[in-house]
């Protein structure tokens, strides 16, 4: 029955059918990059340190998860339709075998992690392929590796699997840390964790002055730089913004881009905002291409002064940390003049109650320089002054406008503290020239205005009118009320049309949900007046608001209450976005 003519004459023009589809898959195949030569078994035998079989017996796999062969994988496509004319006679008979009572044997295997290579049978496995046959009968010798390897695999996937092979091998990694996944996606890249390891290595035998074993090493370097940088992935969701990739794919990416970071601000970079940063300018999201594509229209056609705020609130959302220091990083910018130290002596009393780190800046116009000596002075101020407060603190020089370097700089910050040495003026002209309102009204973070002295910061009046920036405001006072432990009073001044009884008992209801004790005060009249007297009668030693409200023409044509308070506050004002 198996050389019936009629069955073997119809498994020949299938035959022919399968070469002319196999021949429009390898062109196809060219066109698009997509791999369409089986897998040989030998070569990856090679590539991910195969370390010895063991029989499986007769089992039902799945043909789709068939994606090598032993011997014979030029002479099929992946999906095994046939690539050798001189194989119709072979190819012909098994599929007549197919239709007779005879049956075919089953075919042999090998299985590496989920993916199977044929032993033997290639011409049984295309014929149920050609037949749409979903599962086949075969005896499995699974061979184990160090590296899972699944059908899918792509010729990149192959050399990762292949480099992962060979750190493994090299290091033991796995052997010392059974747990990690260090899944990567970029050929090249297991060396570079290699690297990382390497040199974490060598700086703990510096700083132990001992020899440091490998597997120290390694243990160490997960727990301490790994790590938390995963851990900081996963809290801020970093990983949705980088479709396909992994988390050890973010970990050298961020780890690179923070490198980057402080070579060009001359300071030191969480990892949590060199991730904030990394997914902000790399990230391959539509909405994220967007506003990186709306933020440089911006930046070439409109002139810094008529540039609008921050979305309200996309300061707290990027903390994301619950419970932590609010402003970990302060940027204070200092021109060198007497009066700009006060920022300085204020940040390092805010940093001495939260434990934050300063960052100074000193900007010098384009195409000058300070000179060696003036800079030398400066740098050595800041460090004395960060010393003898017992904190942590970095300066760094730039040149350009200075309003624009300290925006650009302030997303690496949570606070910028700045001296009020020039507040916008009560005339329309100087409002539109005042540095200080431009970088309030385009600072991506809260801003800390401190007038001629300085503030303890520990009496502090909330000015409250229930808008958005109003409500980070809010936000920001159950932090200095709760972890500080710095007693307050809220204020509101009723206007028609915009606040009422009702907007002061909003934050009253939001205070005591968080367990904050506060006083509730409401006025009328002016808003800037009732801010200013309230101040003084509370002896309040520092003030909390939100920003402008409104478009920076409107805002410039018929002033704001915040420059007002700016011009005649004598206790620092701190300006939520």
């Amino acid at each position: 029955m198996v050389n019936q003519p009629g069955n073997y004459i119809s498994a020949l023009e299938d035959f022919r059918h399968e070469r002319r589809m196999a021949a429009l898959q390898e062109i196809l195949g060219r066109i698009t990059g997509k791999p369409v030569r089986l897998l040989s078994y030998s070569d990856i035998s090679t590539r991910l340190k195969l370390e010895g079989a063991s029989e499986r017996g007769l089992q039902e796999i799945p043909i789709d998860a068939i994606v090598g062969s032993v011997g014979r994988y030029s002479d099929f496509t992946r999906s095994f339709l046939p690539r050798r004319d001189k194989d119709a006679e072979r190819w012909a008979r098994v599929k007549s075998a197919t239709s007779s009572q005879l049956g075919l044997p089953p075919i042999e295997v090998y299985k590496i992690g989920d993916a199977y290579f044929v032993r033997d049978g290639h011409h049984r496995v295309s014929v149920a392929r050609q037949q749409k046959t979903d599962r086949i009968q075969a005896y499995v010798t699974e061979v184990r590796t160090k590296v899972p390897l699944t059908p899918d695999i792509s010729p990149d996937e192959l050399i990762l699997k292949s480099e992962y092979a060979d750190l493994l091998e090299r290091t033991h990694i796995d052997d010392i840390l059974p747990d990690l996944n260090l899944n990567l996606t970029v050929p090249g890249s297991y060396r570079d964790i290699e690297e990382h390891i390497q040199v974490h290595c060598y700086y703990m035998g510096v700083e132990q002055r001992r020899e440091i074993p490998f597997h120290e090493a390694v243990r160490h370097w997960y727990e301490n730089v790994y790590l938390p940088v995963i851990q900081t992935i996963r809290e801020r969701g970093v990983l949705r913004e980088f479709p396909g990739r992994t988390e050890s794919d973010l970990y050298l990416w961020i780890s690179v881009h923070r490198g980057l970071l402080e070579k060009e601000l001359g300071w030191h970079i969480r990892s949590g905002v060199a991730a904030a940063s990394l997914a902000a300018e790399k990230s391959p999201r539509l909405i994220r291409v967007a506003q990186r594509i709306r933020n440089r229209l911006i930046d070439r056609l409109i002139p810094d002064q008529l540039e609008d705020n921050p979305t309200p609130g996309a300061w707290i959302q990027s903390q994301n940390i619950p419970g932590s220091c609010l402003f970990l990083d302060i940027l204070v910018p200092l021109s060198g003049e007497e009066v700009s130290w006060n920022a300085l002596e204020q940040a390092l009393i805010l940093s001495s109650c939260s434990g934050s780190q300063v960052n100074g800046l000193h900007v010098v116009a384009e195409g000058e320089e300070t000179e060696r000596s003036q800079a030398q002075a400066i740098k050595n101020r800041f460090e004395q002054r960060c010393l003898s407060a017992g904190i942590q603190g970095t300066l760094s020089f730039a040149s350009g406008e200075i309003s624009r370097q300290v925006v650009n700089r302030a997303p690496y910050n949570d606070l910028v503290v700045l001296n009020i040495a020039h507040p916008p003026g009560s005339r329309i002209l100087d409002r539109f020239g005042s540095g200080l309102r431009t970088i309030i009204r385009r600072c991506a973070r809260p801003i800390l205005a401190v007038p001629g002295k300085t503030s303890p910061m520990d009496r502090l009046l909330l000015a409250y009118d229930g808008s958005l920036k109003a409500n980070e405001a809010l936000f920001v006072s159950t932090y200095f009320a709760g972890k500080m432990g710095i007693p307050f009073t809220v204020l509101t001044v009723i206007e028609p049309g915009k606040t009422t009884a009702r907007t002061l008992q909003h934050a009253l209801g939001y205070l005591e949900a968080r367990g904050v004790a506060a006083e509730y005060v409401s006025a009328t009249g002016p808003a800037d007046e009732a801010i200013l007297k309230t101040a003084q009668e509370r002896d309040s030693n520092f003030i909390l608001m939100g920003g402008y409200g409104f478009s920076p023409v409107v805002e410039a044509v018929l002033g704001s209450s915040v420059d007002r308070i700016l011009r005649e506050a004598e206790v620092p004002v701190l300006i939520c976005q």
